[in-house]
Formats: structure tokens, sequence, C-alpha cells
């Protein structure tokens, strides 16, 4: 009996402590398949007050209330969204660093011109919410009021007149082939680049340079202060009472130049996070789209004239494939 009794308990202990691993190992898996557990840094590559980090920061409230984490921004600016793009890759794939920012047509000129030792395809594109067209404009106190005013002088008089672009953007594309098209050498410009938007906006408005080619969401606040003078889109844009570039590049001077994509930004991973933590990639693709879908949200984007709009992960990475064979036909002219 005694002997029966031991053997009991022996067995009582071993299904204890069986139950206690158990238990353990049920709690360990559950904490490790938690996400997010911790805050999720959306890294802008831009400096503060461009149109990248606005979109970001605009987007994380409604972003840690849908993924009911605590979100952080970090502004890694430099080399046209190259630093940035570095140290996304440089994090841990596990779906807590998230690359909020201008993707087109910065990272396939970082590649192209910039020495970039990643590809189009190291990233995944979650969403792209914001696309954009460039204005051109000059400082209201420069008297110029046309396209063809600024270059035409431009052409006779080397070194007078200076341009702010956003280092690597469309704008600086956009510039550069008007100028070939024009035959005017880039150095008869003082072309002045900045590492975002904000920066390069302040310039022009400041008097620092006479125009800007630039994303022309964002330019509402320093209105007061431009003359615009041609938008780089298909048609006219209500909101600014400016003749396309091709409409005035043909009517002032007798040419047209080829038209591309304006900027595109939004939400990216490392590519692999799909595949290495599925459930993680769902939750912050949802995430990412019941944010653009919070009515409030929306109405602060569209008070501040950001783009709300949700393409999803499929149209995303394809659009910015695209558009990285376009920057490849018209890429060489940032190296100039």
């Amino acid at each position: 009996m005694n002997q029966t009794h031991s053997v009991l308990q022996r067995i009582v202990k071993i299904v204890g402590a069986a139950s206690l691993i158990s238990t353990l190992l049920g709690t360990s898996v559950m904490a490790e398949e938690q996400y997010p557990s911790k805050p999720i840094n959306l890294v802008v590559g831009f400096g503060i007050g461009g149109s990248a980090d606005r979109m970001t920061r605009a987007m994380t409230s409604s972003l840690s209330e849908a993924l009911n984490a605590q979100i952080q921004v970090i502004n890694k600016p430099g080399a046209s969204s190259q630093i940035g793009a570095n140290y996304v890759l440089s994090k841990p794939n596990d779906g807590y660093t998230i690359f909020s920012s201008g993707f087109a047509p910065y990272l396939a000129n970082t590649i192209l011109t910039g020495g970039a030792k990643y590809k189009i395809s190291d990233f995944d594109y979650l969403n792209i919410q914001w696309f954009d067209y460039d204005l051109i404009a000059a400082n209201k106190d420069t008297g110029y009021k046309s396209l063809g005013a600024i270059l035409k002088d431009i052409k006779e008089n080397p070194k007078k007149v200076k341009a702010a672009v956003v280092q690597g953007s469309s704008g600086h594309l956009l510039l550069k082939l008007i100028f070939e098209k024009y035959g005017v050498p880039v150095e008869n410009v003082n072309l002045v680049t900045y590492s975002s938007g904000g920066d390069a906006r302040s310039a022009v408005a400041g008097g620092q340079v006479d125009f800007i080619a630039i994303s022309a969401e964002g330019c509402e606040s320093i209105s007061e202060f431009l003359t615009p003078v041609a938008i780089f889109n298909d048609e006219r844009i209500p909101s600014w009472d400016v003749p396309t570039v091709n409409e005035a590049l043909k009517k002032e001077l007798g040419f047209e130049i080829p038209m591309f994509s304006g900027a595109m930004r939004g939400f990216a991973v490392r590519a692999g996070l799909k595949e290495a933590h599925p459930d993680r990639y769902k939750i912050l693709v949802d995430g990412i789209k019941a944010a653009l879908e919070n009515k409030e949200t929306q109405k602060l984007l569209n008070d501040s004239q950001i783009g709300g709009v949700w393409t999803g992960p499929e149209k995303a990475n394809a659009l910015l494939n695209q558009s990285f064979e376009v920057y490849k036909q018209y890429g060489y002219l940032l190296k100039k």
C-alpha cells in the first residue's frame, strides 16, 4: 500500500511538473506571438517639415489606435533618403521598423546615381497614399511671370539665377530635363539642393533662391510669397491657376519634354517580413488601411492637403517598379 502511494506521489509530481512546463512554454509562445508588444518606429528619410515628415506625423495617432501600439517617428535625412533606407535595412525584420517616406523618385535615384547598394525589391511597399505633381514657382519679388522668362534669363545671364530643389526629387529631374531640352548648360544656374521640402520651400519663400521646382502639395502655406508659373501634370490643376509645364514650354519656347511620375509617398517594410512573420505583416497592412478609413484622419489629411489613398501592397509594389523603369531612362541627368 505504501509502495503504491509512493508511486502515485511520483506520478503526481511528474504530471505537475509537465503541466508547469507546458504552461510556461505556452505563456512564452503567447508572449512571442503577441504583436505589437513594444513601440513601432516610423523612419522618415527626410528632415522635419517636409512632405514625407508631415504625412507620417499626420498618421501617427490613427496608426497608434489601429495597431494598439506606441508610435515613434525617427527622421533620418540625407542622400535623398538613402540614409533612411539603409537604417531601415539595418534593423531586424520583425515589423517594428517601418519606412514611412517618399519612395519615388528618391529610391530609384539613390540606386541609379547615388551608389546605393540596395534594390527597389529590397522593400515591400505596404501602401502608397500620397501621389503628387511638381510646381515651378518663383519668389514674387523676382518679377518673373512665366516659365519662359525664367529660362531665358538663365540662358542669357549665366550664374545669375538661383533655384531650389530637393536632392534626387522629381523636381530635380524635371529642371535637369528642361535645361537639356532647352540647350542650357546646368552650370548656368545656381542649383541649390536640400534634403527636405520644408527647407527648400523656406529658401524660396525667404528669397534665398529665385525659384523652386518641388511637390505642389505643401506649397499652399507659402503661396503668398510665390508667383506660380507652371505645373508638371497632364492637365491644369484648379488649385494652381497656371499652365502645365509642356503647355508653357511649347507656347513660349517651342518644345516639350517627356512626362514622368512625380512623388509617391507611403509605408514600406523590409522585403521578407510577409514570409517571416505573416501575422505581423497582415496586422500592419490592416492597421494602415484602418487608419486611412478613420474619418478624423481623413479630415486631418484633407485639411493639411496630404494624400490619403489606399492602394494596398500589390498595387503599391507594381507602381514603384514601373516608376523605377522610367527613372532608369532619365536618371543619367542627375549625374551631371
